[in-house]
């Protein structure tokens, strides 16, 4: 094995660690937070820009779908999955308003809404976030890069402690998203 190819596989365990000592007990909280949404009705919204966005999908078709349990479908939408909605808000009123239009037309108050942004300063995300409290959803950020703008303007933020947004924030997000979809299938197998 290459040399260079440990050490991205160390770099990587070791911001796991980081992550399970720094965000552990966040995590479980949005996790948390996720199944007494769910319980009382509520739906998921996510969103995010480029590996944000195959990551906020990833979550949401997670909630409808499975993740390790049989379980029924939980109502959860990315906003990121219609091309045909982006590209007409994108053109209408700009790129940085897609996920805000789309959360103001369909966010209840108490739905999740879930912005990913792994630089912490994406405005479409941002706007997203803020037009979710707006609607009094209740929104968390998944971040990297000590959280950029996006940092604080959402009610739980998850900010991975690392910078480098290939090898490290971006696998920690999907590592993340994993156990917050532990979490819910582990809620939702036992809640008819």
């Amino acid at each position: 094995m290459a040399d260079w190819i440990k050490s991205y596989i160390q770099t990587h365990a070791a911001t796991a660690m980081r992550v399970a000592d720094e965000l552990g007990p966040k995590i479980a909280q949005v996790g948390q937070v996720l199944c007494d949404a769910l319980a009382a009705g509520k739906k998921v919204l996510t969103f995010g820009n480029g590996g944000s966005a195959a990551d906020a999908q990833h979550l949401a078709e997670e909630m409808i779908g499975r993740f390790q349990r049989q379980r029924r479908p939980l109502p959860a939408l990315s906003l990121t999955a219609d091309g045909t909605a982006l590209t007409c808000i994108a053109n209408d009123y700009g790129f940085d308003e897609i996920f805000a239009r789309q959360v103001l037309a369909l966010a209840n108050p108490g739905d999740v809404v879930i912005g990913l942004s792994t630089s912490g300063k994406s405005p479409n995300v941002l706007k997203g976030l803020q037009a979710a409290r707006q609607k009094s959803a209740v929104t968390v950020a998944l971040l990297g890069r000590g959280g950029g703008k996006i940092a604080g303007q959402a009610d739980h933020c998850l900010i991975v402690p690392a910078a480098a947004t290939a090898n490290e924030v971006q696998e920690m997000h999907v590592m993340i998203v994993h156990l917050l979809c532990e979490i819910v299938d582990r809620w939702a197998e036992n809640t008819p």
